[in-house]
């Protein structure tokens, strides 16, 4: 008796550690295939982005009742979520399936007896099914690349989202650009509409050149052909937020901004190494690793035996009516061993695509942080220098406005000839226009490392 007492208690305490036994890998994040310094200076001292709400960082009104709207009703976001939902589901089966699955049972079947006659079995009661007693693991690492998953399209939704909220600002902003282009076409349109109109009584009195006339009527007219592209294009940016938004623009949130108006806070950048990790996008590729390495332990664990237990519990009896009589209850229990011995070679090329399947993780994380690592410096490449170029840029609208007045004045008092005078209304309608694109690329670099740095999915609900 104490030897079986002994033998027992060792087959215990061997099942015990067993059951802790994992095949898995041991997990190491990959070293960041990046420079330890961004390439272009940045600003120390601030919230950093990722934890600035996208309501603080957007200061306007109208702007955020927009992010607001397309973070409610964005099919792509609403995508992200679901994709969350379905990876949740897909854990919670994994897990289940460590754990044994109780079900109530009631079976009965009737058979020739040898010597004649029927034999009758009726059985009811509670019955496992096949559960698998997961002494190497393979169950929990699936449970567990399933969590990673999980986590994973989580971190997705967030990436989504700061997409989304970036893509609402950057084309907000076009709109607001458009506005300004399109009243500075209409302002140009009707001064050379004017400029035409008295160049033609100039040219019916003699006073002008029919050269005059047709230069006259030709800066007219590309003013109008600026004008159409203008409209197109605002048609194009108010439809494009509309499919953001995953409705109509609101006509109770008009633009009814300008550029000068708008002010976006700096934001500082620590170093890649703290930045990027933080980038929902790049965590995503992590948990997506992970993933990858725990079906590693699954494919190792596949290589030893499989122990799965089916039992029941019950009354059984020869009669129906007997069934939950005194006496007729019982209990089974069928365990079983499957141990590979030949499965041309199923487990060996599951195993090697496991491994490739993390390799290949392994390449998209370091494609991701590459990624991400551009993404930022590219941003920080513009803060460095898209203010300088601002700041030419007005001293060029400056200059021009100027060369403008002094070729009207030469051109009045017959100093000057009339294409002197059109060539300076051209370049500075041409300053102006891109004064406005100028001011637009920095408000919306501003955006994009406000995106870049993982800031925009902060302080806000997941839309249901």
């Amino acid at each position: 008796m104490k030897h079986r007492m002994t033998t027992r208690m060792t087959l215990l305490a061997v099942a015990s550690l067993l059951a802790g036994c994992s095949m898995m890998p041991a997990y190491e994040r990959p070293a960041a295939p990046v420079p330890g310094n961004w390439p272009y200076p940045t600003v120390i001292t601030g919230t950093a982005a990722a934890d600035l709400d996208w309501q603080n960082f957007f200061a306007d009104a109208r702007l955020r009742r927009l992010v607001d709207i397309a973070l409610c009703n964005n099919r792509d976001l609403r995508v992200a979520v679901l994709n969350i939902e379905q990876a949740r589901a897909q854990y919670d089966i994994r897990r289940a399936d460590r754990f044994p699955t109780v079900g109530a049972a009631v079976t009965g079947s009737r058979t020739p007896a040898p010597g004649g006659g029927i034999t009758s079995i009726y059985t009811a009661g509670l019955a496992i099914t096949a559960w698998e007693i997961d002494l190497f693991g393979r169950v929990a690492s699936l449970s567990e690349g399933a969590l990673a998953l999980y986590l994973g399209t989580e971190e997705g939704r967030k990436a989504a989202q700061i997409s989304l909220v970036a893509a609402v600002a950057t084309t907000w902003l076009s709109l607001v650009a458009d506005d300004e282009q399109l009243e500075l076409t209409r302002q140009t349109l009707a001064t050379r509409e004017e400029s035409l109109r008295l160049t033609r009584l100039r040219f019916e009195n003699g006073a002008a050149s029919e050269l005059d006339s047709r230069q006259a009527q030709s800066l007219f007219e590309s003013a109008r052909v600026a004008f159409a592209q203008q409209q197109r294009q605002r048609a194009l940016d108010l439809n494009a937020l509309a499919l953001l938004l995953g409705q109509a623009v609101p006509q109770d949130v008009p633009v009814a901004a300008t550029m000068a108006s708008l002010v976006l806070p700096d934001l500082p950048a620590a170093t890649p190494s703290e930045v990027l990790v933080r980038r929902p996008d790049v965590r995503q590729a992590e948990q997506q690793l992970i993933a990858a390495n725990a079906n590693i332990g699954a494919a190792r664990a596949a290589f030893f035996p499989r122990i799965s237990l089916t039992a029941g519990i019950g009354s059984a009896s020869n009669e129906l009516s007997g069934l939950f009589k005194g006496g007729s209850w019982g209990w089974t229990a069928a365990p079983q061993l499957l141990l590979p011995i030949f499965d041309a070679g199923r487990n060996s090329a599951g195993l090697r695509s496991a491994n490739v399947s993390r390799d290949i993780a392994v390449a998209q994380y370091e494609k991701a942080i590459q990624s991400a690592f551009r993404e930022v410096a590219d941003a920080l490449a513009g803060r460095a220098t898209l203010g300088d170029q601002l700041e030419a840029q007005r001293n060029v609208v400056e200059a021009e406005t100027v060369r403008m007045r002094l070729s009207q004045l030469r051109y009045d008092n017959g100093v000057a000839s009339y294409l002197d005078l059109l060539d300076a209304q051209r370049s500075l309608f041409a300053a102006q226009q891109a004064l406005i694109q100028t001011r637009l690329a920095q408000l919306q670099n501003q955006v994009l490392l406000y995106r870049a740095l993982g800031g925009g999915w902060a302080g806000s609900a997941a839309p249901s």
